[in-house]
């Protein structure tokens, strides 16, 4: 069987560039060696991209810019379905018959990239244009799952310029509550506030990430996630929990678990289960999303299910939520993987 290149695109122009470059490594040693050849793509944080043949683990030290990589981009005739490599002797053409961007945030995970693959008849890896950008809107993603029939928080926008109706605003949801930018991911410039005087601060803050603010109910209970793969028929991985000593599911929570564990899978019952699995099927054909996502949501303590928010492209790395689930549920990384590339080559 001819093996197929598959463009693996991680770093970017983001503030999760450097989960970018974790989650890539994940996904670039766990890929079958007898169906793909990995075509490397790095993307800086300025936003160049180079093709890059040096060593793997130099990509999440960050240290890949060194070496060997050259300027690179997506040729512009359609029917080429190639990189163009500009090397010092002359252009190099190599054929891909997919892309797969392990790009988290902006710039990549909101329609931006998919759209430019898309255009040239290449077979992009996971969600769409249109599932990548509705997912990184938390405020539309919570009006079209609403409209589903499944619960979300209570919440209110706040777009730059209009700072000063924070405090009204705040005040009609209560506290504490949550303050986040509309579109960005891995909990940058979240903040949960517990009085009106801390409210100012955290949307500066958020502001810093997007031009849009939302300002969340803070949901008793705890977050639990499915992680869904399949185009038209899915599949989906035991439900994982959350467990926290205390504050939120931050940042440094996310990458390092200090005081926090994930339990896979969740300390349920087996109908409560089944209840989030059937929310996360709903929530996923609603927004659109194809080949893969993973779909996270709250139960609070009475056992009412809402929902939280959709990552297109979850992490991949060793700790990873998504991944985790799947082997829960009898897939290895490495034939998620598999299934995933071949969904967006078949369709």
């Amino acid at each position: 069987m001819k093996k197929q290149n598959i463009a693996i695109l991680f770093g970017g122009r983001s503030s999760e560039y450097g989960v970018s470059l974790s989650s890539a490594h994940g996904v670039i040693t766990h890929l079958d060696p007898e169906r793909y050849v990995p075509i490397l793509i790095g993307i800086t944080s300025q936003g160049d991209w180079y093709h890059y043949t040096g060593p793997v683990n130099a990509i999440p030290e960050d240290t890949w810019q060194k070496g060997p990589c050259f300027p690179a981009m997506v040729s512009p005739r359609r029917e080429d379905h190639a990189l163009l490599v500009f090397r010092e002797e002359g252009v190099e053409t190599i054929p891909l018959d997919a892309a797969f961007p392990i790009l988290h945030g902006k710039n990549g995970e909101d329609g931006t990239v998919q759209g430019l693959f898309q255009l040239f008849g290449i077979p992009v890896v996971g969600c769409g244009v249109l599932a990548s950008a509705l997912c990184m809107d938390k405020a539309r993603a919570h009006r079209l799952v609403q409209a589903a029939g499944i619960p979300v928080p209570a919440s209110l926008v706040l777009r730059r310029g209009e700072e000063d109706q924070a405090a009204d605003l705040g005040g009609s949801l209560g506290f504490p509550l949550f303050v986040k930018p509309v579109k960005a991911g891995s909990s940058y410039g979240i903040t949960m506030v517990t009085a009106p005087d801390q409210l100012a601060d955290a949307v500066k803050l958020a502001l810093t990430y997007d031009d849009e603010v939302i300002l969340e109910e803070r949901i008793s209970g705890f977050e639990t996630g499915c992680a869904v793969l399949g185009n038209h028929v899915l599949t989906v991985g035991e439900v994982d929990e959350i467990e926290l000593s205390d504050g939120f599911f931050d940042f440094t929570e996310k990458y390092t678990l200090k005081t926090s564990a994930i339990h896979v899978p969740a300390r349920i019952s087996a109908q409560k289960a089944q209840e989030i699995k059937t929310a996360a099927r709903t929530i996923y054909r609603t927004l659109g999303c194809q080949g893969f996502a993973r779909v996270d949501l709250f139960v609070e303590p009475a056992g009412r299910v809402l929902f939280n928010e959709v990552n297109t492209i979850p992490g991949f790395t060793s700790h990873s939520r998504y991944p985790n689930m799947m082997k829960a549920a009898g897939l290895p990384l490495e034939e998620v993987l598999t299934r995933i590339i071949e969904l967006a080559v078949q369709e």
